[in-house]
């Protein structure tokens, strides 16, 4: 048996790409996974997949940028389960653009996701994590986190955000028994690549897909895999996961 049976974890943005793939790979290992997005069609084939194959799965749609909606989801979550194990902060938005564009509506769309979203995350769970003495707080960052590019100034500096919460979350939950993770990937073929304004930063990313071999989802799955089979005992802090033709 896994470690992880029977265990609950919340993914959000698992409508698709990383958040799916995790959803399906949690599954495989007998948690209960609780999937959240906006599209819930998605999200009902998503839950009939990991039915199909044996898993347990229940959806609950919601909007990350909505505070009382994450709040609801994981009422629900706990309401159903009783407890929370892990919650995994996913939903992100890439409409990167160069700051002379000033595209400010999608600057406030990825502060409202990317940071904001998980921050409600948090919020909604630490709690529950902290009446059972227990949880795992993982946060997909991006390699964007640590290096900024002409083009994506906003973006990188709401996952910079992230990184910064995390570390400072990490400490401050160290003496409760709370692990927090960031996990970082580089290029992935997934929906983001598609969210790009900047015509120029969008040529280079589809050329790099196209050209290159980028990471899979299930690659940053296993990652967010590896992070929570750890020993209780072991914080997987960070995890970078770059393609291995991946430059910068």
């Amino acid at each position: 048996m896994s470690v992880l049976s029977d265990s609950v974890a919340v993914v959000t943005g698992a409508s698709s790409g990383i958040g799916h793939a995790t959803a399906v790979e949690l599954a495989k290992h007998n948690v209960k996974v609780v999937v959240c997005a906006r599209r819930a069609d998605r999200l009902e084939s998503l839950v009939k997949e990991i039915l199909d194959a044996g898993g347990h799965a229940l959806a609950f749609p919601c909007d990350v940028t909505d505070r009382s909606q994450v709040e609801g989801a994981i009422e629900k979550t706990i309401a159903t389960f009783g407890r929370i194990d892990s919650i995994i902060n996913n939903a992100g938005v890439m409409p990167i653009s160069r700051i002379e564009d000033l595209h400010v509506d999608a600057w406030e769309r990825m502060v409202d996701v990317n940071i904001k979203g998980v921050l409600y995350g948090i919020a909604a769970v630490l709690p529950q994590m902290m009446r059972q003495g227990s949880g795992h707080i993982i946060n997909v960052s991006s390699v964007a986190g640590r290096r900024v590019f002409p083009g994506g100034s906003v973006y990188c500096a709401t996952k910079w955000a992230v990184h910064a919460l995390s570390e400072g979350l990490r400490a401050e939950m160290a003496s409760k028994n709370i692990r927090v993770t960031i996990i970082a990937p580089g290029i992935v073929r997934t929906e983001l690549a598609e969210h790009v304004r900047d015509d120029g930063t969008k040529d280079r990313i589809q050329t790099m897909l196209r050209e290159g071999e980028p990471l899979e989802s299930v690659d940053i799955a296993h990652a967010v895999l590896y992070a929570m089979q750890s020993p209780a005992h072991v914080g997987i802090n960070e995890i970078l996961v770059r393609p291995t033709s991946q430059e910068p």
